[in-house]
């Protein structure tokens, strides 16, 4: 979750200390109809957690891994990621990622004023191309900054940003009624990150329903819909000169609701806590007859 306005510093180093330890857009008529139980056509579905686990249960550990710590994940981030059920569980048939106002310390001595959660499904599922979706209700509020997004398998061999980021869903709690799609490599990350906003003509608030945010990968390019609206493609020709296409290789997936930062800010006054990352379902597919 590189920031497209701060640069990402140390971001391989503090990735891989937590996990061991566990084209603007402005679309015209966008549908709002509840996706469809069936794989879009063209595709089949590969992989994918509906969260209809009991009430209470926490997410699905042969999906899933807890990242957790508090060093700002180089985004200068104010929260501590704890695995705790407060922080992230299953509730109605959703994903709840809770961010919480509270003095928190980590077994590693880190002491944070917020905790929230951070998924990943490194070692757990990664595939090169296809299509990688998520039904999500974001929160709303000033220093909020929730996430969908994927990086490459290979970062604790080449590191970040050669191991190459798609995000394929953020937004900052400012800009309530825009998100933002962006691709991270080397040569175009942190604040050159390439990516494109998105929002709706009536510039509506995302966190007041569920969107389905995507990407559709193929090894030329980079599809990102909202809602099944195509708003951004991105191909190698949308690269810097000399920079490298790092696309070509398994990503895993990556949930998170971080508190403050760079980009965001720090809440303030008007925000309310807790604040909830509502995650539907996730669903990763594959051309169909590949």
């Amino acid at each position: 979750m590189a920031s497209t306005h701060m640069p990402l510093k140390h971001f391989a180093l503090l990735f891989f200390g937590v996990l061991f330890l566990a084209g603007c857009g402005h679309m015209t008529n966008p549908s709002l109809t509840p996706a469809p139980s069936q794989a879009p056509s063209g595709w089949t579905l590969v992989w994918s957690d509906e969260f209809n686990a009991s009430d209470g249960s926490t997410p699905d550990p042969t999906k899933w891994n807890f990242e957790t710590g508090g060093n700002g994940f180089g985004n200068q981030e104010l929260e501590y990621y704890t695995s705790r059920p407060q922080n992230a569980e299953i509730q109605n048939g959703n994903l709840v990622i809770t961010a919480i106002k509270e003095n928190h310390t980590g077994p590693d001595g880190v002491s944070r004023n917020y905790t929230s959660a951070r998924l990943n499904t490194s070692n757990k599922f990664q595939q090169a191309y296809g299509r990688f979706e998520a039904s999500i209700k974001i929160p709303y509020g000033q220093g909020m900054w929730p996430a969908f997004w994927m990086l490459g398998n290979d970062i604790s061999t080449n590191g970040w940003p050669t191991c190459g980021e798609i995000d394929i869903m953020e937004n900052i709690g400012r800009e309530p009624s825009i998100v933002h799609g962006t691709i991270h490599g080397p040569g175009y990350s942190g604040a050159n990150g390439i990516g494109s906003p998105f929002s709706f003509p009536d510039n509506r608030r995302f966190a007041d329903d569920y969107h389905l945010y995507a990407v559709e990968w193929s090894p030329s390019q980079i599809k990102f819909y909202v809602d099944n609206n195509l708003y951004a493609t991105r191909t190698p020709a949308d690269l810097p000169a000399g920079t490298k296409w790092v696309y070509d290789h398994p990503f895993f997936i990556i949930l998170n609701l971080a508190v403050g930062g760079g980009w965001p800010g720090s809440p303030d006054a008007t925000t309310a806590f807790p604040q909830q990352m509502l995650v539907d379902y996730v669903r990763v597919y594959k051309p169909a007859g590949s």
